[in-house]
């Protein structure tokens, strides 16, 4: 999968906002790093289809998996089916990001501002992938929502990673603290509904946390 990272969204990563752009230094700094970054991302992604059953209060079965989170709750509402999704930039983003660490701190910030960007247009590009698919076959997705958004707790990694296998497949793994490593990798969960909708993506509107610096606007 070839995708590239945004610029406008790395800059929106290092906190540049409300039409305030790098000077032209920092520019070339910001475009030299992110080349790097996309040179050494080896982007890998995986999927797959359950059904989703809806239980008592804002209770929920994702195929096998049990959660409970009024939030996804809310987006999945009208859906029949989910996709458990996956996706990763792999070790070497994170080598060149630990390398940087040891002293260049400007090339460090640019660096984890390029995966960030890079990350979720990898996602992005996967999604469109299996949008198409699926209005193929007359399913209609909702955004994607990610563990960490709102009350859909971290804790369901694991079980997303050991239900589509990333290990071996994607080489994707969950630390003792729920963090996903590579660091620059996503898990989501899709809703699927015979339902059509415009919308397919999200973002940050599906997060509560409005004080976050990294919100878009």
């Amino acid at each position: 999968m070839k995708v590239a990272a945004p610029y406008p969204e790395v800059c929106r990563y290092l906190g540049y906002r409300r039409g305030v752009q790098p000077d032209p230094e920092t520019e070339a700094l910001i475009r030299a790093c992110t080349a790097r970054v996309e040179q050494a991302a080896q982007p890998r992604t995986v999927s797959a289809v359950h059904p989703l059953t809806f239980g008592a209060g804002n209770g929920l079965e994702l195929g096998p998996i049990r959660v409970e989170s009024a939030a996804l709750a809310k987006n999945l509402r009208g859906c029949e089916q989910v996709i458990l999704f996956a996706a990763t930039l792999g070790l070497e983003v994170d080598r060149l990001i630990a390398r940087a660490a040891a002293g260049r701190v400007a090339e460090g910030a640019v660096y984890q501002a390029a995966g960030a960007a890079l990350i979720e247009a990898v996602c992005d590009a996967a999604t469109d992938a299996l949008r198409a698919e699926s209005e193929a076959q007359r399913w209609y997705l909702r955004p994607r929502f990610s563990p960490g958004y709102g009350d859909f707790s971290l804790t369901y990694q694991p079980e997303i990673v050991r239900l589509l296998r990333t290990p071996e497949r994607i080489g994707l793994t969950v630390t003792d603290s729920m963090l996903l490593l590579p660091a620059k990798s996503v898990t989501a969960v899709m809703g699927r509904t015979r339902q059509a909708v415009a919308c397919h993506r999200q973002g940050c509107q599906a997060c509560g946390k409005t004080d976050c610096p990294f919100r878009r606007d």
